[in-house]
């Protein structure tokens, strides 16, 4: 199916095809976070396809609920008036179906779309919407073989609970399910290029770090301006949208959010991740059910990440901000005084040590969510390979020094990557101390391993590696930004 605007998302469009050209009813869940797209998806490439669309509205009754279906079913039907607003959600159900026996699809292939948007909202307490949509998809919509159900949702938690792993009557009843997920630096460079803006790679990804890939976010930047001027105008003056767009975030997606905001700003002050314990520890939550939940919600939005570091089991993982936005909201936003006009905020820190360290950390990130494309780039795509960040603190009991390694590939063709990412302005010098330095890991990280696999010492920088004695005897091979996108 043909669609103009949709950027990027070739994995999602192939599955909303493919939901077109089955020959059964179709059930399909999307979810991710506030902002990233999910309603825009949708609607763009079935958008002459559905025949019924409605949107939850955020803490309303129930009874609100029913009368904005009714609402969306007389747009639906095209006859100017609304139908009887009804007294269940079974009751809409009932009307649904004959509106939709009574319909013709819209467009070629014989499909028709039912899209409920913000479907958690729907669900009011003690309104048996949930039960109610599971009867209409048990007893009728998947005996309909031109039918596609769109089920999306920004509480990722909760549609991950009650709709694609849900142990109630909608138990393996989804047929397809996309997570979205924010854009790619390649997806974003296409996006933007799209809305006629100008940037470098190194551009894209200084905007990256502060901002992240969500659409929205990124329909923010005018035409002609630096990477500095975007985020002053968008992130620190007054008007801009993510100057005042955190707390929004969170309070939008999930009840009781102070809790995830305790998670959020923990995390952001421990650059290098934090196990289950220290983060409970911290926030003073308590190991149970309700952190669990806590920890899901916020994994699958997206905001935060955990791994596996090398030589640890999955009881020892560790969680990290992955967000870019929050983090640098926490770190850069959040300390302007509420009357700060934040006019050329960013751009008088160009230079500043505090701003550099944090391009470096958020660089790091940023190669951590793009491994894929340097498994790639380092010529084994195909191969098996554990990713993480790996480091080993000294102690009194051994000589050995401590060290960090910002990026470990441990591949299944016995071999391990070790990856050092720099972020500069220019090509990047190693020199005779950080030789030394380089060396020391590799010695530290074999003699604690015991590893007896091969060691590829790897760096990904922004302009590439400058060729000298160092880098020839060091280093056997080199990345830079070309090879994220």
């Amino acid at each position: 199916m043909e669609t103009n605007q949709v950027i990027g998302r070739e994995q999602e469009k192939k599955i909303l095809q493919q939901a077109i050209d089955s020959p059964d009813a179709e059930f399909i869940a999307v979810y991710g976070r506030r902002r990233v797209g999910k309603t825009f998806i949708i609607k763009d490439y079935y958008r002459e396809l559905i025949n019924f669309e409605m949107t939850g509205i955020k803490k309303v009754s129930t009874k609100e609920q029913l009368e904005n279906f009714s609402e969306a079913l007389g747009k639906a039907t095209g006859f100017g008036f609304e139908p009887k607003t009804p007294k269940t959600w079974f009751k809409a159900f009932s009307q649904l179906e004959q509106f939709l026996n009574s319909s013709k699809p819209k467009k070629r292939n014989g499909k028709k779309v039912v899209f409920f948007d913000e479907v958690p909202w729907l669900n009011t307490t003690r309104s048996r919407f949930l039960s109610a949509l599971e009867h209409f998809w048990n007893t009728y919509a998947s005996l309909q073989t031109d039918l596609i159900l769109v089920v999306c949702g920004s509480a990722a938690s909760w549609m991950i609970q009650h709709i694609v792993m849900s142990k109630g009557g909608l138990h393996n009843r989804l047929t397809r399910q996309i997570r979205l997920l924010p854009f790619t630096l390649g997806e974003t460079e296409t996006f933007l290029k799209s809305r006629k803006i100008k940037l470098t790679r190194f551009q894209i990804i200084e905007v990256y770090m502060a901002m992240g890939g969500i659409p929205h976010y990124l329909k923010q930047i005018s035409p002609g301006l630096s990477p500095p001027q975007i985020i002053d105008e968008v992130c620190f003056s007054p008007s801009g949208l993510l100057r005042k767009e955190f707390d929004k975030l969170y309070s939008s997606l999930f009840d009781n959010s102070s809790q995830h905001l305790k998670i959020i700003k923990t995390l952001a002050k421990k650059k290098q991740g934090m196990t289950r314990k220290e983060i409970l520890k911290s926030v003073g939550l308590i190991s149970g059910g309700t952190a669990s939940k806590r920890f899901d919600e916020l994994e699958e939005s997206g905001f935060i990440q955990s791994y596996v570091p090398f030589g640890k089991k999955t009881n020892e993982a560790l969680f990290w901000l992955s967000d870019e936005y929050s983090l640098f909201y926490i770190d850069w936003i959040s300390k302007l005084g509420k009357k700060e006009s934040g006019k050329d905020y960013w751009m008088a820190r160009i230079n500043s040590p505090k701003r550099r360290a944090w391009a470096g950390y958020a660089y790091e990130r940023l190669c951590m969510k793009h491994t894929s494309n340097i498994k790639k780039n380092l010529g084994i795509a195909m191969v098996e390979t554990k990713e993480s960040p790996w480091r080993y603190i000294s102690s009194p009991e051994n000589e050995i020094p401590g060290t960090q390694i910002d990026l470990l590939i441990d591949r299944r063709d016995q071999t391990i990557n070790l990856c050092e990412i720099k972020f500069s302005e220019t090509e990047f010098t190693i020199d005779k101390v950080y030789a030394k330095i380089l060396r020391q890991q590799m010695e530290t990280f074999m003699k604690v391993s015991k590893t007896r696999k091969s060691i590829f010492l790897t760096m990904i920088t922004t302009f590439g590696l400058k060729k000298n004695g160092y880098s020839s005897e060091l280093i056997q091979q080199s990345l830079n930004i070309n090879d994220l996108f």
